[in-house]
């Protein structure tokens, strides 16, 4: 019986290490994002009139050598723009969805009332114009993963700039791993499932199976969990997110490579690494 019950627990921790392994290869983008710090959805500041998610956040990261996150959608007319939420209720005070929305509705809005715009994903690339990395998270959806993997990919492929790539959503990983295995990927997680099975799976990081990411972006708040933990030990970048302050990057940053942040300043910028 005893033996049963050890092969039992050996399977079992098999299956999970099977599940949770991220890539075995080592991307050369490592060395990029290694002490990199990345400003969430631009520099940002309503304070200061500088919405989040503007061409005019992303203009005050790129002239301090921040890297930048964004965060990419897929319109009802098949453009990529650069949005955080799935409606512009918060930020643009419309009740309408990203995704069902076209183009020249989303161009209508404003962002915090302010003269800002939504972004397309072109007009960044434009302006960035590869002065500082990029790191793109992907909101995909079971209805437009493979839409928007492949529209933006059509843009990205053009670009002459560094960029990384990562969502919540597992699918667009395995996207990646299958169709641009030469673009590093992560996956973004935390242990707050919201009543949500399928959440708390991938916070687990128990989707790695699928996309075997290169790095794990991860909720610096749970940052001794066990799964972060075991992926980091079998090879994974960590990436923290998001710090609000130098004390909470502080606490924990011995645990990561790379570094997302808002509402303040770190005290080194991507420039003094590079």
């Amino acid at each position: 019986m005893e033996w049963i019950i050890v092969a039992v627990v050996l399977a079992l921790m098999a299956l999970y290490l099977y599940l949770v392994f991220p890539a075995l290869r080592r991307h050369p983008d490592r060395v990029l994002m290694k002490g990199m710090y990345v400003a969430h959805r631009g520099l940002h500041s309503v304070e200061a009139g500088i919405p989040e998610n503007s061409m005019r956040a992303y203009g005050v990261a790129k002239g301090l050598g921040f890297g930048i996150e964004i965060d990419i959608h897929l319109t009802a007319d098949g453009e990529v723009v650069v949005f955080h939420d799935d409606t512009a209720t918060r930020v643009c005070g419309k009740d309408i969805v990203i995704e069902k929305s076209t183009l020249a509705e989303l161009k209508e809005l404003r962002l915090q009332d302010s003269d800002e715009q939504i972004p397309t994903l072109k007009e960044l690339l434009e302006f960035i114009d590869g002065e500082v990395p990029l790191l793109i998270e992907f909101k995909a959806k079971v209805n437009n993963c493979a839409a928007l993997c492949v529209a933006a990919d059509k843009i990205l492929s053009q670009y002459k700039g560094k960029y990384i790539v990562q969502s919540f959503y597992p699918p667009v990983l395995r996207w990646y791993r299958r169709h641009r295995k030469d673009i590093c990927r992560g996956q973004l997680a935390t242990p707050d499932g919201k009543n949500s099975f399928e959440k708390w799976m991938a916070g687990c990081l128990l989707f790695n199976f699928m996309s075997r990411p290169d790095f794990i972006s991860y909720d610096f708040q749970y940052t001794r969990n066990f799964g972060r933990s075991m992926c980091a030990s079998l090879g994974a970048m960590s990436v923290g997110w998001t710090f609000c302050s130098e004390e909470e990057l502080s606490s924990v940053k011995s645990f990561y490579s790379t570094y997302i942040f808002e509402n303040f300043l770190p005290e080194k910028p991507y420039e003094d690494l590079k």
